[in-house]
């Protein structure tokens, strides 16, 4: 097990949770071993598990399981064991024999070990621990930069950094996929991924003549809160579960200078809107709303106190354990400053004489009063049901409007 972290400050040492011990080495490598007798068989239970070879006869093995119980198998369900010296091997592509059962207990023994980064050829594999470690900190950043790969043990860093330095070398743009199932991490790993290349990029050679740009590493970096606001949501399986694709690029000078990135957003989950199971929630950004941690903010989005006026998002949960939705929405609002990003502000924010309130007022009075011709989209078809009164039927809906 690795040996309580060293706080230095505020930055505490990572190397426990990338170095194997000697000590642990030691013990590893002088486990018992066969290589004609050991084997993995499958389990229902733990996947695969550890056997020796006892006989074997025509298609069928028999095997010696843990507890002393022998079972039959065939010959073609027995996989062949790697040898001591590859236990928690850091690249499961050096492996002597690469199965399924292999692969799995290599992960499996890295991941109790508070190892989980796995390199796999030129993948990574990442096991989410759903524990913070100190594996992103400014001094464990420093251990990867500028280091190849086969110098640092396996992390997303070195990923990261291995793409940075390519792009300088080769002059050619570099992508990252980061995929896997809900919860594995890809929200985090993603957002790990843009604060490194915000730091080395704030770092890079600057031109002498080049006037410092404001916080734009800042800005790139907090563009998070706001997408994961807007776009995430609590799931049964994840509480902060992304229910969109994004494709981010980071753009950079010639000599390696942050020079700005975009965004782009697809496949948003539009039905969680206005549906939710009963253990999910909406998105983030109507609890945010709802918390009532800024001053007046519900008032001039005229909300009431309780969220369950609103059925819309109160049909499953509307809190998440350990989540704070106000002191988010303070992140949200402070990341989604209308001054820090050139979205809708580009040109002026006001204009003389003109109360943007009042005229909001005057659009929903226009839209409420138009008449249902107005809109070819909806009018293709029949506009009236025999029968059902569609005012009554609206005055009936959950919905509050101020």
């Amino acid at each position: 097990m690795p040996k309580p972290v060293v706080q230095v400050g505020e930055d505490p040492d990572p190397t426990p949770f990338l170095f194997i011990s000697l000590e642990q080495k030691r013990i590893d490598q002088s486990k018992p071993y066969d290589a004609k007798k050991a084997c993995w068989v499958p389990d229902e239970k733990e996947g695969y598990l550890l056997g020796e070879i006892k006989a074997t006869k025509g298609d069928l093995v028999t095997v010696g399981l843990p507890g002393g119980e022998t079972k039959d198998y065939k010959k073609d369900l027995v996989s062949q064991v790697n040898p001591p010296k590859y236990e928690k091997c850091e690249d499961m592509s050096n492996l002597t024999y690469l199965n399924d059962a292999s692969v799995l207990h290599n992960l499996r023994q890295r991941y109790y070990a508070k190892l989980i980064y796995t390199y796999s050829g030129l993948f990574c594999v990442v096991i989410n621990p759903y524990k913070r470690y100190p594996l992103y900190t400014n001094r464990c950043a420093k251990m990867y930069r500028g280091k190849r790969r086969n110098e640092v043990p396996p992390h997303l860093f070195a990923v990261s950094d291995g793409a940075y330095v390519n792009m300088l070398t080769n002059h050619e743009n570099q992508s990252m996929l980061i995929t896997g199932e809900s919860g594995a991490g890809k929200t985090e790993n993603t957002k790990k991924v843009i604060a490194y290349f915000a730091t080395i990029g704030a770092s890079g050679k600057k031109d002498e003549n080049a006037e410092k740009k404001g916080s734009l590493e800042d800005q790139v970096v907090q563009t998070n809160p706001v997408l994961e606001a807007f776009g995430n949501a609590k799931t049964v399986r994840n509480d902060n579960s992304s229910r969109f694709g994004k494709f981010i690029r980071i753009h950079f000078t010639g000599s390696g200078k942050l020079a700005g990135a975009d965004i782009e957003t697809y496949l948003l989950e539009k039905a969680r809107v206005i549906s939710q199971q009963s253990l999910e929630r909406s998105y983030h950004i109507f609890y945010q709303l709802m918390s009532g941690s800024v001053k007046g903010l519900k008032e001039m989005c005229f909300l009431s106190k309780d969220i369950y006026d609103y059925n819309l998002v109160s049909q499953g949960k509307t809190t998440i354990p350990g989540v704070d939705d106000g002191e988010e929405m303070k992140i949200c609002l402070l990341s989604n400053n209308i001054n820090d990003y050139n979205i809708v502000s580009q040109g002026k924010t006001t204009i003389p004489s003109v109360d943007d309130g009042e005229e909001m007022q005057i659009t929903d009075l226009t839209l409420l009063s138009s008449r249902i011709s107005d809109y070819p989209t909806i009018t293709q078809g029949k506009t009236r049901i025999p029968g059902v009164n569609d005012a009554e039927e609206f005055e009936q809906l959950d919905v509050s409007w101020a």
